[in-house]
């Protein structure tokens, strides 16, 4: 498997700077819903301290968890593509620090500044590559187990 892409770090200095002018400091305490599955998606997250579960709605009253993020990871994606909606919830697991951006400041950036709008969407998309990578591996480990069971 790949290594995970924290996307601050994988922008080049003055792409960097230059996003991060937009950026502005929040706290979530634990438990916090951060935003919900079909929510408009305008803003995103680069998480700087604790730990944030992504979930999926399974029923009226249950949530699966499908991915856990840390320090240096990215929040949120759908913020980039129409219709700018969440595709799952999330939720603080402990408290979190992160820097927030507003999404439409970031796409008009994007516009304004090709090179960077490029740089960022190609580092978005590998962290996307890089979550559904290890989501198929989840899956396979867990098909796996379930099929042992049934032999």
């Amino acid at each position: 498997m790949t290594k995970a892409i924290k996307l601050l770090t994988a922008l080049p200095p003055p792409q960097r700077e230059r996003l991060m002018s937009l950026a502005r400091e929040v706290a979530f305490p634990e438990d916090a819903r951060i935003f919900e599955a079909g929510g408009t998606a305008d803003r995103f997250w680069v998480i700087r301290s604790g730990a944030v579960s992504l979930d999926q709605r399974v029923t009226s009253l249950q949530r699966v968890t499908v991915a856990s993020l840390g320090a240096g990871d990215l929040l949120g994606w759908s913020w980039l593509f129409p219709p700018y909606q969440w595709d799952f919830g999330a939720e603080a697991f402990s408290p979190v620090r992160a820097y927030e951006f507003d999404a439409a400041a970031v796409r008009r950036l994007c516009e304004e500044e090709p090179a960077l709008g490029l740089s960022l969407v190609r580092h978005v998309a590998e962290i996307l590559a890089h979550r559904l990578e290890m989501t198929r591996g989840r899956l396979m480990e867990q098909y796996g187990q379930n099929r042992r069971s049934v032999l």
